[in-house]
């Protein structure tokens, strides 16, 4: 009974990540194309698409490294965009930390904007969960996403400057963060942290090397962060 439960909650993931893949297939396919560009072989986009699986990070790094800037600088920033990933991981960890070690490693690559998003929601609303099932559900909901982000790089790579400009593949970066950070605009810290991350991104667009977006960042955890303790702070005098 509780494997069929689990396999059910794998499907709800499943579905509910689907939707994820009419942005992941172009953000995928441009990052092919990007790579091609800034002089990448086929085996290295691939490669490096397979192993950071973070496309954020992957475009970053391809983004710096057209623009000539040196490798120590490229790799702090690939390092700070994922450093997200370290905050995706804490929050979950109450709800997948009691799984076996091998399950936790194979989530934790599998962590990313889309199976964190449509998680957390899931977990948040329903807490009764059982840890096999919000594994399930965790694994099912990147499921869709995984292979068609690598067969749309290979594509990317293979066909490079074929595809059309008028196709407008650039599209996909910034729709997918928008469709997964709306839902999770529930909170006054929620919104504070977006608030202030899109003032301090647009005061610091002239910092060389987009290092600008790495600051509004870490402004926008701080100021989320601090909203968050004032919240609690005053509901324990109430």
């Amino acid at each position: 009974m509780a494997d069929t439960t689990s396999k059910s909650y794998f499907w709800k993931g499943f579905r509910d990540g689907t939707p994820f893949i009419f942005v992941a297939i172009p953000f995928g396919t441009l990052f092919g194309v990007f790579a091609t560009e800034a002089g990448l072989n086929l085996l290295q986009t691939m490669t490096l698409t397979a192993t950071v699986f973070a496309g954020a990070a992957q475009f970053a790094a391809l983004q710096l490294l057209q623009d000539q800037t040196p490798t120590a600088i490229i790799l702090i920033s690939a390092l700070a965009v994922n450093l997200r990933m370290a905050m995706y991981s804490a929050s979950l960890t109450p709800y997948l930390g009691a799984a076996p070690m091998w399950q936790r490693a194979f989530a934790a690559y599998l962590t990313v904007d889309q199976s964190y998003a449509s998680s957390i929601i899931q977990f948040e609303k329903q807490p009764d969960m059982s840890v096999p099932q919000r594994m399930a559900y965790f694994v099912g909901s990147v499921t869709p996403i995984t292979p068609l982000w690598i067969l749309a790089t290979y594509l990317g790579a293979v066909l490079g400057t074929r595809i059309p400009e008028s196709w407008a593949l650039d599209f996909a970066l910034p729709i997918t963060f928008l469709a997964m950070i709306g839902p999770m605009m529930r909170t006054l810290p929620h919104v504070v942290a977006a608030l202030v991350a899109i003032v301090v991104s647009l005061f610091t667009v002239g910092v060389p090397y987009n290092l600008g977006l790495l600051i509004a960042g870490c402004a926008g955890m701080i100021a989320g962060a601090q909203a968050e303790l004032i919240a609690e702070r005053r509901k324990a005098r109430t």
